[in-house]
Order: C-alpha cells, then structure tokens, then sequence
C-alpha cells in the first residue's frame, strides 16, 4: 500500500501548478520524522521526484521546501538508506542541485 499511496503522491511533488508542488514538498517534510526508515522501499523513487526540477527551481518557495525536504532525510533516515540515491543524484544533476546534493553527500 505505501507504493500505492507514494506513486500517486509522486506526481505531486513536481506538478506543473507550483502551489501544488510546493504544498506537496511541504507536506513531505512533515511525512518524513513520522515515516523514518518506513520510507526505505520508496525512497528510491521518492528522491528523484523530490530533487529533479525541485532544487534547481527559481521560485524560492520551492527551492527552500526542497532543501527542508532533503535535510528532513539526511537527519530521520539512515545514512546507508540515502547514499546511493544521493549519488546518482549528484552525478547526473547540474546548477545548484548538483553543489546542494554533492554537499549533503560530503
């Protein structure tokens, strides 16, 4: 069920309305100390959805939702769970997204 619930939510997370999208970064944020590790099988899915467009976003809402977002993980999830999502993030990313995602992985 939690693949259900976050497939649907995904497309939230980088929805064409920006209010939309960044309520639904909002939202994250409070989902993830309530969730944790429960995340571990979606959060490959999860963190692309939440970084591609979101973090090298103009509108500063949005940005500053994405980054609340990634700090919200790297302090209620394992570290082991966000490393390779992390990476391949920073490696195939550009502009501020990539500085933003290379720093969290140092």
């Amino acid at each position: 069920i939690l693949f259900q619930i976050f497939d649907a939510f995904k497309s939230r997370l980088h929805d064409s309305n920006s209010k939309v999208n960044q309520v639904a970064l909002e939202t994250m944020h409070k989902m993830i100390p309530l969730l944790k590790d429960n995340l571990s099988p979606v959060i490959n899915m999860l963190i692309p959805a939440m970084v591609d467009n979101n973090l090298n976003s103009k509108n500063p809402g949005i940005y500053a939702a994405a980054t609340n977002v990634i700090q919200a993980l790297c302090q209620h999830l394992d570290n082991y769970l966000l490393l390779q999502p992390f990476c391949t993030k920073a490696q195939f990313l550009n502009g501020k997204a990539k500085h933003d995602m290379t720093e969290k992985l140092a």
